[in-house]
């Protein structure tokens, strides 16, 4: 089994969306954590939507498929629907 996920930052006001093929709650737990990378500016991302896959293949052309998008209103739809 496999995620699609997306987080929001309220400090930030940004949303990341990723792929993953661990737990999510583990997951968001890495993205929290002391590392490097985009989440690594703030520590208040939470999970705002998420989808179940097969496999972390199907998982990261979903992901893909949401950044080619580019934009944030479709997210919101999206986590809205």
């Amino acid at each position: 089994m496999a995620s699609l996920y997306i987080l929001f930052s309220k400090s930030l006001d940004k949303y990341y969306v990723g792929s993953t093929s661990l737990e999510l709650n583990q997951r968001l737990r890495r993205h929290l954590s002391d590392h490097k990378g985009f989440t690594a500016k703030a520590k208040d991302w939470v999970i705002v939507y998420s989808e179940t896959f097969e496999d972390v293949s199907e998982a990261r052309k979903r992901e893909l498929q949401i950044k080619k998008w580019k934009s944030r209103t479709l997210i919101e739809k999206l986590i809205k629907a």
